[in-house]
C-alpha cells in the first residue's frame, strides 16, 4: 500500500509540472501576440459611437487596468497565476464584459460529452473486437474487419467528418448536421431537448469513433496474437478452461496494459481531433470556441479554453496512469 501511495504522489507531481509548463507556454504565446485586447475593445466601441479623445483615453486606462496589459510581462505573468487560482481569466472580448470562464463553462459540457462518449465507445469496442480477432486468427469475418480497419485508420478526422456531412446532410438527410440541438426546443431536463442533443451528437461522435476505432483494433489484435502463444494460455486451453474465461481473464487482462498506456497518449490527440470535428459540424464545444477566440484575438478566452483543456487532458492521463498497477503489479516497483 505504501508503494502505491508513493506511485500516486510521483504521478501527481508529474501531472502538476506538465500543467504548469503547458499553461505558462500558452500565456507567453498569447501575450507575445501583436493583438492588443484594449485596442480591440476600443475599436468596437468607436465603431458604435463617437467618443471624445478624453473618453477614449480614460476608457483605455480603465481597460488596461482591467486586462492587466499596462504592467511588465513578468508582473502580468504573476498576476495571471494569482487570478487563475481564483478561476478568473478576465472578461472576454467576444462577449465583453462577460467573464471568459462563464463562456467556457457553457461550452465545456458539450465537449466533455462528445469526448467521453467517443473515447469510451472507441476504446471498448475496438479493444474487444481486436482481442477476439487476435484470439480467432483464422476467422474470415475478423480478417475482413482487419482489412477495413487498416484502410480507415490513417484517414484524418476532418475527412471522415466531411464524408458523413455529405452522406447524412445531402445524399440521405436523416440526421442533423449543424449545432448542438434544434432551435425549436426549450433547453432543460425534458425529453424533446435531450432527444435533440443526442441526435445532433451522432455525427460528431461517429466521426471520432470511426477514425479512432481502427488503431485500437489493430493494436489489440497484435498484442493478443502474441499473448495467445504464451504457456499459461496453452495450459488453460488444455485444462478445459472455458473459452470466455481464457479470453476475458487471461488474454485481454494481460494485453490491456499497453493499451492503457496508448489511451493516455491518445487523449491529447482526441481533443485536437474534436476541435476540427466541432468546427465542421458547428458543434457548440470548446473546439469551436477556441477557433473563434483565436480568430477574434480574444486571448482571455484562449487562455481560459487552453487552461481547462490542458488540465482536463492531464487529469485524464493521470487517472489512466493510476490504473496500471491494478492490472500489472510490476508497476508498483517503479
Amino acid at each position: 500500500m505504501h508503494g502505491y501511495l508513493w506511485f500516486i504522489a510521483k504521478r501527481a507531481l508529474q501531472m502538476l509540472a506538465v500543467i504548469f509548463c503547458a499553461i505558462s507556454a500558452t500565456f507567453l504565446v498569447t501575450h507575445l501576440s501583436p493583438i492588443d485586447p484594449v485596442e480591440q475593445v476600443l475599436g468596437r466601441l468607436s465603431s458604435r459611437a463617437n467618443l471624445s479623445p478624453e473618453a477614449i483615453a480614460s476608457t483605455r486606462a480603465a481597460l488596461s487596468d482591467l486586462f492587466g496589459t499596462g504592467a511588465p510581462l513578468h508582473e502580468q505573468y504573476v498576476n495571471f497565476w494569482l487570478r487563475l487560482v481564483r478561476g478568473d481569466f478576465g472578461p472576454s472580448l467576444m462577449a465583453f464584459p462577460t467573464p471568459a470562464m462563464d463562456i467556457v463553462a457553457r461550452a465545456m459540457p458539450w465537449t466533455l460529452g462528445l469526448l467521453v462518449s467517443a473515447t469510451l465507445i472507441t476504446f471498448v469496442i475496438g479493444n474487444l473486437l481486436g482481442a477476439l480477432a487476435g484470439y480467432n486468427q483464422n476467422n474470415r469475418f475478423f480478417k475482413l474487419f482487419g482489412i477495413i480497419a487498416m484502410g480507415i485508420q490513417p484517414i484524418p478526422y476532418y475527412v471522415v467528418a466531411f464524408i458523413l456531412l455529405i452522406i447524412f446532410g445531402f445524399l440521405w438527410p436523416v440526421l442533423p448536421i449543424s449545432g448542438g440541438f434544434a432551435m425549436d426546443v426549450t433547453p432543460g431536463y425534458n425529453w424533446p431537448f435531450i432527444s435533440s442533443v443526442l441526435q445532433h451528437a451522432i455525427l460528431p461522435t461517429l466521426s471520432v469513433v470511426i477514425v479512432g476505432f481502427g488503431g485500437w483494433f489493430i493494436g489489440m489484435r497484435a498484442l493478443v496474437s502474441n499473448v495467445v502463444n504464451d504457456d499459461y494460455v496453452t495450459y488453460a486451453e488444455l485444462a478445459g478452461v472455458d473459452k470466455s474465461t481464457i479470453v476475458g481473464g487471461y488474454v485481454i487482462r494481460n494485453a490491456m496494459v499497453p493499451q492503457l498506456t496508448a489511451l493516455a497518449l491518445a487523449l491529447g490527440g482526441v481533443f485536437s481531433g474534436t476541435v476540427i470535428t466541432e468546427q465542421v459540424f458547428n458543434y457548440p464545444g470548446l473546439g469551436s470556441l477556441l477557433i473563434d477566440a483565436v480568430n477574434y484575438g480574444d486571448y482571455s478566452l484562449v487562455l481560459a479554453v487552453s487552461t481547462v483543456s490542458i488540465t482536463a487532458v492531464a487529469v485524464a492521463i493521470f487517472t489512466v496512469d493510476l490504473l496500471h498497477p491494478l492490472l500489472d503489479p510490476r508497476v508498483k516497483a517503479e
